[in-house]
């Protein structure tokens, strides 16, 4: 019996770029944009113009990132090839939302959700913050019914408010592959397998639990 190469053994799948990676969301119908990518040398942390930026690497680059996320694959193509470190910004409350819990919480929902066999949808591990891909509300005929979500363009941090955060419209999340300031990457703990997205308040149940 003729054995493997041992290069052929030990070698490791490669990661996702970013251009994969976001071509890959905008075939599920997932708009996406450029964000800001952490700096680990230099006086900055941030690869934004922003002095003391309160959030490195985890917003988007421009200002106008709700107009300009797009599934577009030549515009995605373009902005990641002009800057391939730039990190992936998705926005919320148009094809889903997304629950963003601590890390523990996160993952005893997860592991009792696959103990009832039941259909956790996407879910993705952000440092110290499990994030639960649930389908939007949509869009309710009354308007009043809407919410915006708050975000930490401020001195507010994740860090601030311990808890659940529901990300819905006019917010976003940072998704796989993107880098955090420690240098560790946001990943995929339940990869999108293109099924129907969760119903959100079936996915609360399991985290108030």
């Amino acid at each position: 019996m003729v054995g493997v190469p041992l290069a052929r053994r030990t070698r490791k799948r490669s990661r996702p770029t970013r251009i994969d990676s976001v071509l890959g969301y905008a075939a599920l119908g997932w708009p996406s944009v450029p964000g800001a990518h952490p700096l680990r040398e230099g006086a900055r942390s941030c690869s934004c113009d922003r002095l003391g930026c309160p959030d490195p690497g985890a917003h988007p680059l421009s200002p106008a990132w709700n107009v300009q996320a797009t599934t577009d694959a030549t515009q995605l193509t373009r902005w990641w090839q002009a800057d391939p470190d730039a990190n992936v910004i998705l926005p919320t409350g148009r094809v889903f939302d997304v629950f963003d819990v601590p890390l523990d919480t996160g993952l005893s929902a997860l592991t009792r959700i696959d103990g009832a066999a039941a259909h956790s949808g996407p879910v993705a591990a952000n440092g110290d913050r499990v994030l639960f891909y649930v389908a939007t509300r949509g869009n309710p005929d009354d308007e009043d019914e809407w919410w915006s979500c708050q975000l930490d363009c401020d001195p507010g941090t994740i860090e601030d408010n311990p808890g659940l955060r529901w990300h819905c419209r006019d917010s976003y999340v940072l998704a796989p592959p993107s880098t955090l300031p420690t240098g560790q990457p946001v990943s995929w703990l339940r990869p999108p397998d293109g099924r129907p997205l969760p119903d959100p308040l079936r996915i609360l149940d399991w985290l108030a639990d």
